[in-house]
């Protein structure tokens, strides 16, 4: 199930980047589990991850490589998350990267592996070895195929490709994302891969790449659970030949813009394909004092289980958001300057049920597939925006039987 997931469009190749697919057989073998993307020589990479104290072995192994010099491949599994695996764990991450430059020829510190699945278990190593051989074999434009080899319990592919102009050029940004189920905005929740063509300074790229996530996949929330191996990666080739060597460049503007709608987008996709999903949810608060206020409140209303069952079940209960913004956490708040809006209707204003207000009106909008919450706090200038989804039936079914 999922809320109007849009069907892959036009992907494009991404000069500098070959991909290859393969099925190893790591959960199940009905299609692709495993990718190695291949990034010609040059080729700049920076990355957030996850903040668990439970960092996956492969995460772990990411951070250590992306600090000790210029990255050459990705290897990508679903099926197993090699996560609270311990220092074998470790040890079998740096064995699928020994195969991965065994196949490739280059030195497995610059292989960054990234896994998802079910935490806890060792890799099958013996899957994995024939399956990046297999992979690697492959190697072409393979973007979609990709994007369909990373899920797990996502119902479908999330990938897109933009365009911007820079110094006169036209420059490539194609991206794809796994994601349906522990997210929570803890860096990023999910894995994400965006390449593009331009070459880009490395001070830069690092910082592109955080402030592209806090906008992005820091802004989703579907069950409040931050993942352990949670993994965004932005990767610039520099094959078409321009160089952006700081943010006065008078094309990164344009980059940025392009790197972020990518990002967003997809982001917002992970959230469309929520497990159980059936209504993908936008969450704006308004009127707080510091962003980092807005923040609170809006997620403390993505998050609420109570919240997020009223929006399943069409319920307009404004007792549910009034209890949500409540406990957000804001110190001093006055209710009295609070208000909301479900859906462009009026529910609350000044604390209390708008004058205007009926429960048809509420019901009507709470009934709609797409859904905008409105808050304003009326004690400041700053907003922000997160994307939720609601509880239905199907996340309780599909977390319960999850390893069966």
């Amino acid at each position: 199930m999922a809320v109007r997931l849009p069907e892959l469009g036009e992907l494009r190749s991404v000069p500098g980047v070959r991909i290859g697919t393969a099925c190893a057989g790591i959960k199940q073998s009905a299609r692709a589990d495993l990718v190695v993307m291949a990034l010609v020589e040059g080729t700049r990479v920076a990355g957030v991850f996850t903040r668990s104290a439970f960092k996956a072995a492969p995460v772990q192994l990411c951070e250590r490589h992306l600090a000790s010099g210029a990255i050459r491949a990705l290897l990508i599994n679903s099926g197993n998350a090699n996560a609270a695996t311990g220092d074998a764990g470790i040890a079998d991450a740096m064995r699928c990267c020994t195969w991965v430059g065994s196949a490739l020829g280059i030195d497995p510190q610059s292989v960054l592996p990234f896994s998802t699945g079910v935490i806890g278990s060792r890799l099958p190593l013996d899957k994995l070895e024939g399956g990046i051989a297999a992979a690697a074999d492959r190697l072409g434009d393979a973007w979609e195929p990709a994007s369909r080899a990373i899920m797990t319990t996502d119902t479908g592919p999330k990938a897109l490709s933009t365009t911007c102009v820079v110094d006169g050029r036209s420059i490539t940004v194609t991206g794809c994302a796994k994601g349906a189920g522990m997210i929570k905005p803890n860096m990023a929740t999910m894995l994400a891969y965006v390449a593009t063509d331009i070459g880009v300074a490395q001070p830069l790229l690092d910082r592109l790449v955080r402030e592209v996530n806090e906008a992005s996949f820091n802004r989703i929330s579907i069950d409040g659970d931050t993942s352990t191996n949670d993994s965004f990666v932005l990767i610039a080739t520099g094959a078409a030949g321009v160089e952006i060597d700081s943010a006065q460049h008078r094309g990164y503007a344009a980059l940025k813009k392009a790197v972020r709608d990518v990002a967003v987008e997809l982001a917002q996709r992970i959230v469309r394909d929520g497990e159980g999903a059936t209504k993908f949810v936008t969450v704006t608060v308004c009127g707080g004092k510091s962003k980092a206020e807005c923040l609170a409140v809006a997620y403390t209303i993505a998050e609420s289980p109570l919240v997020k069952t009223a929006l399943f079940a069409s319920d307009p209960n404004w007792g549910r958001f009034c209890m949500a913004i409540g406990r957000s956490g804001i110190k001093d708040l006055d209710t009295r300057t609070v208000s909301l809006h479900i859906g462009g209707v009026c529910v609350a204003k000044e604390g209390m049920i708008a004058p205007t207000y009926t429960e048809e009106q509420g019901a009507l909008a709470m009934a709609a597939d797409e859904i905008v919450v409105k808050v304003d706090l009326g004690r400041g200038k700053s907003a922000e925006t997160v994307w939720t989804c609601d509880l239905s039936y199907d996340y309780v079914k599909i977390n319960a039987e999850y390893r069966t």
